[in-house]
């Protein structure tokens, strides 16, 4: 879904005219509201805006299970190295 030009109206419209902006959004429209002709909020519907978190959410977790996989990938080719040697090499550079 675009956006075009009528959903995009300035912050005193739409303090004036909140409830008829809001039946639009609710209905499936998005508005963008502007201050000083700059985009400042938007207005979008509240399962729209849980269904933004939840892909937001899911985006996450997919590239937390990415990383994961690039980490045996590493523990299968023996790209490995041990904790505390490399700990205690970086203490002894930040020591110099």
């Amino acid at each position: 879904m675009g956006i075009s030009a009528s959903d995009v109206v300035a912050l005193s419209y739409a303090r004036a005219n909140f409830s008829e902006l809001a039946e639009a959004v609710k209905a499936g429209a998005e508005k963008i509201v502007t201050k000083n002709g700059e985009s400042f909020v938007a207005l979008i519907d509240s399962d729209r805006l849980d269904y933004y978190h939840q892909l937001e959410r899911e985006r996450i977790h997919l590239l937390l299970i990415e990383e994961a996989s690039l980490g045996l990938d590493d523990v299968a080719a023996g790209r490995l190295k041990d904790a505390r040697s490399t700990l205690a090499s970086i203490k002894r550079q930040r020591s110099a």
